[in-house]
């Protein structure tokens, strides 16, 4: 999946010169905690947080007097010359970049002009969407040797069954750098029939592995 298909393109924007107090009103309005910031030519020199504001304004607990603060330009504020992504990045590579930046939005840029955004929200939701886990199903966790075609023998008993396969993970088994960890997303309440099955093939069934269940 590319950036373009996930990206928001109903973008607010301020210009530096607006004020603290414009930036807490359209946030606030709007119900958001990201602003993209562009100058006059639509490029993106600046992104604006919920985070920034609250760090350079006094707390609402203080008695004092410093409304001139929200008088500041955001541009004394803002995270300037931010990161940003192209429409034709991969989600993937999107989502390294949040995780190794520890950043919570990417404004999506095109020919030098915003096109979009992209918050942290946006990933977790695509990532429950892609998953499955908003839908009625049931999960699986299987520990498989890490060779080539393992994938397709653990299938062969979904498919035995007819069960709808939603979702396949494949993670690191921590423990064993021979093994790897597959994650199913099944559309079905009752998978022990499923799981019996599994095993039977030889294969681990780590998840659901509840007391009284044959292991």
């Amino acid at each position: 999946m590319i950036v373009e298909q996930m990206m928001n393109t109903n973008i607010l924007t301020l210009q530096p010169t607006h004020s603290i107090k414009d930036a807490i009103n359209l946030l606030l309005e709007n119900k958001i905690r990201h602003l993209p910031i562009t100058n006059k030519k639509g490029h993106v020199v600046g992104v604006l947080s919920d985070r920034d504001i609250k760090d350079a304004t006094p707390s609402n607990l203080i008695d004092n007097q410093q409304h001139d603060i929200y008088a500041t330009p955001i541009e004394e504020i803002m995270t300037k010359n931010p990161l940003i992504g192209h429409p034709l990045d991969f989600v993937e590579e999107v989502a390294t970049i949040f995780y190794d930046q520890k950043i919570g939005c990417l404004p999506i840029v095109s020919s030098g002009k915003l096109v979009g955004i992209i918050t942290e929200t946006d990933l977790l939701y695509k990532y429950i969407e892609l998953t499955g886990a908003h839908q009625p199903g049931s999960q699986i966790e299987v520990r498989v040797p890490n060779k080539p075609g393992i994938l397709f023998e653990v299938s062969k008993v979904f498919h035995d069954h007819q069960s709808n396969v939603l979702s396949v993970l494949v993670y690191p088994d921590l423990q064993n750098d021979e093994n790897k960890i597959l994650v199913f997303r099944v559309k079905t309440m009752n998978p022990l029939g499923i799981i019996e099955d599994i095993r039977k093939e030889g294969f681990d069934v780590l998840w659901p592995n509840m007391p009284g269940m044959t292991t």
